[in-house]
């Protein structure tokens, strides 16, 4: 799974040097298939549940998740585009996402914070993570961050388990009390993802089947990591750099 996790955050860092106006999703979802099949990995996302096409997640200002690349999304001048990643080696999934403004204009106050704030969230939740605590540690770790800044906490999708599988038990929600749920024992791989919004909590999903939108019209974001718990606490899978 470390070598799963390496390929993931190495796709990252290419597609992100290919954000810019005037790319397409489409673009970026070709840089990010180049890059995983040149490290002999597979795709998690492509043909997922048999329907899934693409290999990223591509989501645009107020699309939280599975946004589908499509040649026809034009990248623009300040938008916010969030951006989620897997890919399988040798059997054993990881999964990433990062949100990042197109271009150099500098951004509303508003959207910079959501997006600071989500990410310091990312950060939270993995820093609750190590052995003895409970699955709902990370949760609580997360809302602490989001709530005080006033933004929405998605709350039909979260986090999960992650390992031969994309998606596996444990379920982590990103809000909720402490000290509940399973234990956190060394050898859990989990997939940790706070999505947040400047407005309502409600959402919605799109005609598609598959774009998850806040159902205001709100900003949103979304940072995920894939997270090992060790004996001496967390260990990042996915991280860049």
């Amino acid at each position: 799974m470390r070598r799963a996790g390496r390929i993931v955050a190495e796709t990252i860092s290419a597609v992100l040097e290919a954000v810019r106006p005037g790319a397409t999703t489409a673009d970026l979802d070709r840089v990010a298939e180049a890059v995983i099949r040149e490290r002999g990995a597979t795709p998690s996302f492509l043909g997922y549940r048999g329907t899934y096409p693409a290999t990223i997640c591509a989501s645009i200002d107020d699309e939280i998740v599975h946004g589908i690349p499509s040649q026809e999304r034009i990248l623009e001048e300040g938008q916010l585009l969030s951006l989620d990643f897997g890919a399988i080696w040798e059997g054993f999934h990881a999964d990433s996402a990062v949100s990042v403004f197109v271009g150099d204009a500098a951004p509303g106050e508003d959207a910079a914070r959501l997006l600071k704030t989500t990410e310091e969230a990312l950060h939270a939740g993995i820093e609750a993570v190590r052995p003895g605590g409970r699955l709902s540690d990370i949760g609580h770790a997360i809302e602490s961050v989001a709530e005080p800044a006033g933004l929405g906490i998605v709350r039909e999708y979260g986090g999960h388990g992650i390992g031969r599988a994309l998606h596996e038990d444990p379920f982590i929600q990103n809000f909720g009390r402490p000290g509940r749920g399973p234990d956190l024992r060394p050898g859990l791989v989990l997939a940790i993802e706070p999505m947040l919004m400047l407005g309502d909590e409600a959402t919605r999903v799109l005609a598609d089947d598959w774009t998850v939108v806040t159902a205001d019209g709100s900003l949103a974001a979304h940072f995920e990591h894939t997270v090992a718990v060790t004996d001496d606490g967390a260990e990042v899978l996915t991280a860049r750099g």
